[in-house]
């Protein structure tokens, strides 16, 4: 796991070293443990290293292979590098360490670009072919493992964060206002490839892109599931399906044990994460470390599951750390989370993330957690009205239980010069759940929100806020084979028992029922959700700053009436309105945008 950053030239200059080492030193908490930058002809490469796989220097990067002539970056793991490597070696390939950042290499001297269809894991892979001049970007299946692009004049970057880029220079900040029309829609979710930034894009998730020296491209989608059911299940009963999860969630866990470092488990108490710590029990896992934080309360509201993370840790008798934090540290704590987001990302577990991955980074470099697990198994509330209607009516269904707020409710809250002339967002459901592949209501909507909004909100926000920290999230309920029997399965069995009820039927075979029926839980931080007076404090020294006023994004009459009441509104979801308003400007802010 690691960052990395890099510019290639198309107009036959040299690249620019000194904005890619600023790019590389920006990634520095990425990894924390080794600095490499290269360049040859009119590319350079820079890389910060977190060692998790292969601890001594031969694994470092960027890596050469001098017999292939090939240089790489990769940020990741590869969880089947070992089992690629045998395979490699048979195919006569000789290897100087034993990273699997060299299996990266190895492989795509071997299958080209066909390679990512060998992985298993998370990554982002740039490999340079020296002689042709050709430079290739891939990332994984489920877009776990970001990448930011900003193509400049004869020139393209890219980096692991948008902070990174930034530092390079020359970034055309400017808002895009299609992408901020998505972040006021879909809870601060911005669909790949766009960003808030006009001048910054991101690589999709399971492409390949393949750079020719004069700048031309081409972008192969390497998987996407269907979200049908298959001849090869015809028969499988609720037991015959409950096995098969169980089957392939094992099997998840366990691949995401490999390291030559300990790992641990983010323990919420939740159905997910406690699956994980049973599992990994059951494959005799000793003296497991697990992690848990909790807020203080506030307007009523408890701000911890401490209950039952504690029940599993007792019950499978874990290494157990607990981080309660009080409302206080939560405003303190606030601008550094919101400066090591790539995108400003308004959920609440944001800022939990970043104090527990604080702690965490402590005592391992790599955890195991349950982020996925409700997009992938019909989890959140809004999965059964899907449900129940027909095919063709399900995009303004889900716009009606998903989006925030509509868009005639956007043109009260938008300076006219920031709002689009059409619906962009519901335009966008539209397109995504008229293309083929599935079958009802319900799987079109969770292909959408597995493949497109899980990305770019949940699994954006525990990368950034793992990473931080120098620590690696690894989330097994996005392995692509769990993924692929998921969409699979009968969207009856995931929707029963209030969701994910095939999970919870697994479930019952390893954990205390208090755990598997169990009202869902959130991840609240009331000390955001009801603005508790210094977090106010610091929401409204943003929005009413100099910047926020000459930048104009939003009416001043709105601004000032969520001031006036800042816990009286809410979206159609339930966050707190003000909060989602005032984190864009306080990202924007942080991350010195003027």
């Amino acid at each position: 796991m690691c960052g990395l950053s890099g510019e290639i030239r198309f107009d036959d200059r040299r690249p620019d070293l000194a904005a890619v080492e600023r790019m590389t030193d920006r990634l520095a908490p990425r990894g924390p443990d080794g600095h490499g930058v290269w360049s040859q002809g009119p590319v350079a490469l820079g890389h910060r290293r977190l060692k998790i796989i292969d601890l001594s220097e031969l694994g470092a990067q960027p890596m050469t292979d001098s017999e292939a002539r090939l240089t790489g970056v990769f940020n990741g793991c590869i969880y089947n590098y070992q089992e690629l490597r045998e395979e490699l070696r048979g195919l006569g390939h000789r290897f100087f360490s034993t990273s699997d950042t060299e299996v990266v290499l190895k492989a795509y001297r071997e299958w080209g670009v066909r390679c990512v269809d060998h992985f298993i894991g998370m990554f982002v892979l740039v490999i340079v072919e020296n002689d042709t001049g050709r430079v290739v970007l891939a990332r994984d299946r489920l877009g776990i493992k970001p990448l930011y692009l900003a193509h400049g004049t004869g020139h393209l970057r890219f980096a692991s964060t948008l902070p990174a880029l930034l530092a390079g220079g020359g970034i055309d900040t400017s808002l895009d206002p299609v992408a901020l029309h998505q972040y006021l829609s879909w809870s601060a979710t911005v669909a790949t490839p766009r960003t808030v930034l006009a001048g910054v894009r991101k690589l999709p998730p399971a492409t390949v892109r393949v750079l020719e020296p004069d700048g031309t491209y081409r972008d192969h989608c390497y998987w996407q599931p269907s979200y049908t059911r298959r001849p090869e299940h015809a028969g499988m009963d609720a037991a015959d399906w409950r096995d098969a999860v169980l089957d392939a969630l094992r099997t998840a866990v366990r691949r995401r044990m490999v390291a030559d470092v300990p790992v641990g488990v983010l323990l919420s108490g939740g159905l997910d994460s406690s699956l994980i710590v049973a599992l990994l029990a059951e494959q005799g896992q000793r003296d497991l470390a697990t992690f848990s934080v909790g807020f203080e309360t506030e307007g009523g509201e408890e701000g911890d599951e401490f209950v039952y993370s504690d029940l599993v840790a007792r019950h499978f008798a874990t290494e157990h750390h607990q981080l309660m934090v009080p409302s206080d540290r939560v405003s303190t704590a606030l601008d550094a989370a919101v400066a090591a987001m790539s995108e400003p990302q308004i959920s609440h577990d944001a800022v939990a993330f970043h104090l527990l991955s604080e702690q965490v980074s402590k005592e391992v470099s790599v955890v195991q957690c349950g982020q996925g697990a409700d997009e992938v198994f019909a989890g959140y509330r809004w999965y059964p009205a899907m449900a129940a209607v027909p095919r063709e009516q399900e995009p303004e269904t889900y716009a009606d239980v998903y989006f925030d707020r509509s868009h005639a409710d956007l043109a009260r809250m938008l300076h006219p010069d920031v709002l689009p002339a059409q619906d962009v967002s519901r335009r966008f459901v539209h397109e995504h759940m008229a293309v083929p592949g599935a079958e009802t209501a319900l799987d079109a909507a969770l292909r959408l929100d597995t493949h497109v909004m899980m990305v770019d909100d949940p699994v954006k926000r525990l990368d950034n806020m793992t990473m931080d920290w120098g620590l690696e999230a690894r989330v097994p309920f996005l392995d692509h084979e769990l993924v692929e029997l998921a969409a699979a399965c009968p969207p009856e069995l995931k929707l029963a028992q209030g969701g994910k009820g095939v999970l919870k039927d697994a479930g019952r075979r390893l954990l205390p029922v208090e755990v598997v029926d169990r009202t869902k839980g959130y991840f609240p931080v009331p000390a955001i959700m009801h603005m508790a007076g210094p977090v106010f404090e610091r929401v409204r020294q943003a929005l009413t700053a100099p910047e926020a006023r000459a930048r104009g994004i939003f009416r001043e009459e709105y601004v000032a009436g969520l001031l006036s009441d800042p816990d009286g509104h809410r979206t159609n979801r339930g966050a707190n309105t003000l909060w989602q308003v005032a984190l864009l400007e306080l990202w924007l802010q942080t991350h010195g945008i003027s």
